[in-house]
């Protein structure tokens, strides 16, 4: 699962490091949701036309990489007679473009039914989710990237992005239901990362 921020601000920017990502297989499959910088807002174009091709081809970059793009939508993932509905919305952001509709992703659910939302800023999980009357098991975002400065030890952990975002990296539960935070293994403006390192999560989920 890929929470966003695919690319910077042009869709050609993935391109070098296709043949990498196409490595990663799944055998339930690959998804993939919509960040912030991946409409292309942060940067001149000559026209809204040249916009919206951009746009356009970062969705095809998805179907290079093998990932299914999820556009405010649902899906069901089964093994062994069990299911897990897997729920993707575009981005919804505090200051940022807000096209997400968590509402049209989850038709066609049940309350009942497990669900893991994508969803690529963790204010969303604050404002919308963990309150939904569809109950949301679990949150995947991104986002935050940690601000790529800050420290993390076993008994520290702070980044000036905190004061932005409360929960800006790693887990976080409130009543039952579950964020957590990853912070990006790429990087924006500085070229580096202090103090925070890359990061893909393994999650492993467990019936209580």
């Amino acid at each position: 699962m890929f929470t966003g921020d695919l690319v910077n601000h042009h869709a050609e920017e993935i391109e070098p490091m296709l043949s990498i990502f196409k490595e990663i297989k799944a055998p339930y499959g690959q998804f993939s949701i919509i960040g912030n910088h991946d409409y292309g807002d942060y940067v001149s174009w000559n026209s809204p036309k040249e916009k919206v091709a951009n746009f356009e081809k970062f969705k095809d970059q998805h179907k290079r990489l093998g990932y299914r793009l999820l556009l405010d939508e649902n899906v069901k993932i089964q093994k062994d007679g069990q299911e897990i509905t897997l729920v993707g919305v575009e981005n919804w952001g505090v200051g940022f473009q807000s096209k997400g509709d968590l509402q049209k992703a989850l038709e066609g659910t049940r309350k009942e039914e497990f669900k893991i939302l994508l969803s690529h800023d963790p204010s969303h999980w604050d404002r919308e989710v963990k309150n939904n009357a569809s109950k949301i098991h679990l949150t995947l975002s991104g986002h935050t990237h940690g601000m790529q400065f800050g420290i993390e030890t076993p008994i520290l952990k702070w980044s000036p992005v905190q004061y932005r975002y409360p929960n800006w990296a790693g887990l976080v539960e409130e009543s039952g239901r579950y964020l957590y935070v990853n912070r990006g293994f790429g990087f924006h403006a500085f070229s580096g990362r202090v103090g925070i390192w890359p990061e893909i999560t393994v999650i492993e989920l467990r019936k209580k």
